[in-house]
């Protein structure tokens, strides 16, 4: 009787909307933890560890960190890539004006936190060139401060925020694309471009079966990685394809199946690992004179003031232009 009511507080737990939240910051919780005790060459010798796939010619080796950051995080970003189309095609987003609020918000939380860290840095050729650093938002921590608020924010505010947030994060990961990489690959990007364009094919002739929407999405989504793109690109631009309808009339539509489906997993277990793998800041020799360096000062600023100020800037603006 006791497992039994063990299990059942579980899946109570489970079903919180909260509960993914409360995880995330857990996981970040113990990553700071770990960085910073006698655990930290055991945490930083787990984040480094080689892994590697190769098939044939093709050799993917990273360390673990980046396998989380560039695999795991790209199906983050096709979860959401698949919220926001839906959201886009038939919900909260689903007009001009609803679309384009978030457009303008993002557009203000990346110039203002970039404007500021760029006034800070000014003087200082060799660091005004991390303008783009507090252009970003992290996606996973919003997603997760929002979710321990639970029931008490509307629905609408958490579309608006979430477009917000993604908008934003895919400006930054277009500019690190642009001005931050030096070694892009035509070949690779190519492959990337015919895979893409299979999948819109796929979508126009009907095909609902998810097998070879995720066939080719692999193939995507290594091409990208092997081009020089942030990898998690392809998890948006893979979700985009993926039909929204369904076969017959009352069927469930492939993006809702999939959507359902993997919501509970990166809940539960891509987002914790993410917080885990990249929260675990060390605090070791962190003095005054470094917390007040211009690139820390920049970076915070920008956060903290830019993000709030352009965001909220850019969304009267848009409202007052109706």
């Amino acid at each position: 009787m006791k497992i039994v009511k063990v299990v059942a507080r579980i899946q109570e737990f489970l079903r919180l909307e909260a509960a993914a939240g409360i995880l995330l910051m857990l996981s970040a919780l113990l990553a700071l933890l770990a960085s910073n005790s006698l655990l930290s060459p055991l945490y930083n010798a787990l984040l480094s560890t080689p892994v590697a796939i190769k098939i044939g010619a093709l050799e993917i080796a990273k360390p673990l960190l980046l396998w989380i950051n560039d695999g795991l995080m790209a199906v983050f970003f096709f979860l959401v890539g698949l919220e926001i189309k839906r959201e886009v095609l038939e919900g909260e987003l689903s007009t001009y004006d609803k679309a384009a609020l978030p457009v303008f918000a993002a557009i203000g939380g990346m110039a203002a936190p970039a404007l500021i860290y760029a006034w800070i840095n000014w003087a200082n050729p060799s660091t005004l060139s991390g303008w783009a650093i507090p252009a970003a938002t992290d996606i996973a921590f919003a997603l997760g401060i929002l979710a321990l608020l639970g029931s008490r924010v509307p629905v609408s505010l958490k579309v608006f925020l979430l477009a917000v947030a993604i908008i934003d994060d895919l400006g930054a990961i277009v500019i690190i694309a642009i001005f931050y990489t030096s070694n892009l690959s035509l070949m690779a990007l190519s492959i990337a471009g015919a895979g893409v364009a299979a999948l819109i094919a796929l979508n126009r002739f009907g095909v609902k079966t998810i097998t070879p929407f995720m066939l080719i999405g692999v193939v995507v989504w290594t091409a990208v990685l092997k081009s020089g793109v942030h990898a998690t690109l392809a998890g948006v631009v893979i979700a985009l394809t993926i039909p929204l309808h369904g076969a017959r009339e009352g069927d469930q539509s492939p993006l809702h199946k999939v959507e359902h489906d993997l919501h509970p997993w990166v809940a539960y277990l891509v987002l914790p690992v993410f917080a885990f793998a990249n929260a675990g800041v060390s605090f070791a020799g962190l003095s005054l004179s470094s917390l007040l360096a211009p690139v820390t000062l920049g970076v915070a600023l920008g956060l903290f003031f830019g993000k709030q100020i352009g965001v909220v800037a850019l969304s009267w603006l848009a409202v007052a232009l109706k």
